[in-house]
């Protein structure tokens, strides 16, 4: 349980940013379903389309399952449709895609990651639901692009993340590739995608007229490349993983001590001498007086570093390094951060009502709203992800109302 003292203070209540956009969600899985969460945490209403009888993929990816044989969830579909409603419908059906286009008439936003063409196929081409609405902004997200020589190719997130050279960089060292431990090409192109519907929407309001924002898992991947990126490009240097220890900082990493690890990150000159000073070491020794030299010899580094930490248990040694101002932290299991007053405080964790599985603490929006006087504002309650069609039958009479 949370701790009560941990709290954060009520905060008061509005509609959200985006409460006068409705989104209607025709991507499964993770990509698409998270840009449209990301949304709907904000406001916006998001109607969620499934496949009759299954729905989204990921409702069957699992285990874990929660919940009573026959009204079972997966935990992989609770993490990323929070706020939605769902309806069912064929879209190879003619009276079902009569009912989408009437959601299109109505949206603000599509959303789809459908591979290229398939819409198309199915006589729901982009063009043809732009012309039917020309404020229509439309997010389309694909595995490596809508064209190019490898345009068509299915997007799998594991696989991205070896195709855009994240796995080069993550791993124990040069022969040890690794995935990242989340599906982060899904979820940053999910992030990208939802910034792009923001911005379109923001460029709508000047010309009144919606625009398509492309994105994708190789895009998303290549678009965090940060440093590493502009290491080959400018510098000409192929970067590899370099372990728990940063490639261009030293020392900047996990270090062992008696009982465990920390991590500590020496970010400055300034900070390499408060380590130095507090456990004995000498800043200006031969070869590791700057940066640069530290970087060049970080297996030095390391072993220097490790030895000053061997007599230190992991909890007074961070109580140390705070006390002389160097950055540091423990390696904590996802047990110990949802358990974490820090955690509760900064409103990562939601309590929701779900019509099957009853009440659920989820991981909740990463933002945070203040008025200029500080006080904090949310934006809606939040909403369990919907059971399948659980909001069919409403959302289809709310369309015969319009």
């Amino acid at each position: 349980m949370t701790p009560q003292s941990s709290q954060p203070e009520q905060p008061t209540r509005s509609a959200g940013p985006l409460s006068d956009v409705l989104v209607v969600d025709l991507s499964r899985a993770l990509a698409g379903p998270h840009a449209t969460m990301m949304l709907a945490d904000q406001g916006a209403r998001v109607i969620k389309v499934e496949a009759p009888g299954r729905g989204d993929d990921t409702r069957g990816w699992g285990p874990p399952f929660v919940g009573e044989e026959g009204r079972r969830e997966s935990t992989y579909f609770l993490s990323a449709n929070r706020n939605k409603e769902s309806i069912t419908l064929d879209l190879k059906d003619e009276a079902d895609r009569d009912v989408l286009l009437a959601l299109v008439d109505r949206a603000d936003v599509l959303v789809e990651n459908f591979r290229t063409g398939v819409l198309e196929r199915l006589g729901l081409g982009i063009e043809s639901l732009m012309e039917r609405n020309p404020r229509l902004v439309v997010l389309s997200i694909t595995g490596f692009g809508h064209d190019g020589p490898e345009g068509g190719r299915a997007g799998y997130d594991q696989i991205a993340q070896g195709e855009a050279g994240l796995m080069s960089l993550t791993g124990s060292g040069p022969d040890d590739p690794q995935r990242v431990g989340v599906p982060i090409a899904d979820l940053l192109s999910g992030m990208y995608g939802a910034y792009g519907v923001v911005a379109a929407l923001n460029e709508r309001h000047r010309t009144g007229v919606g625009t398509v924002v492309r994105t994708s898992l190789l895009a998303a991947v290549v678009g965090v490349h940060a440093f590493q990126g502009t290491r080959w490009t400018v510098a000409g240097e192929v970067g590899r993983s370099a372990g728990n220890h940063h490639p261009s900082i030293s020392p900047y990493g996990l270090f062992h001590c008696r009982d465990g690890s920390v991590q500590i990150a020496v970010g400055s000159e300034g900070l390499w001498q408060r380590l130095c000073a507090a456990f004995g070491l000498d800043p200006a020794a031969e070869g590791l007086a700057t940066n640069a030299e530290r970087v060049a010899a970080r297996d030095r580094v390391i072993e220097v570093v490790e030895a000053a930490f061997a007599d230190w248990d992991a909890e007074p040694l961070l109580g140390r390094l705070a006390e002389v101002g160097v950055p540091a932290g423990k390696v904590r299991t996802l047990d110990e951060v949802y358990a974490w007053d820090q955690t509760a405080s900064q409103g990562l964790l939601v309590d929701v009502e779900h019509p099957t599985l009853g009440a659920l603490t989820l991981p909740g929006p990463p933002l945070r709203f203040f008025d200029g006087d500080g006080t904090e504002v949310t934006h809606r309650h939040h909403d369990a992800p919907p059971t399948l069609d659980e909001d069919g039958a409403a959302i289809r009479a709310w369309l015969k109302e319009e």
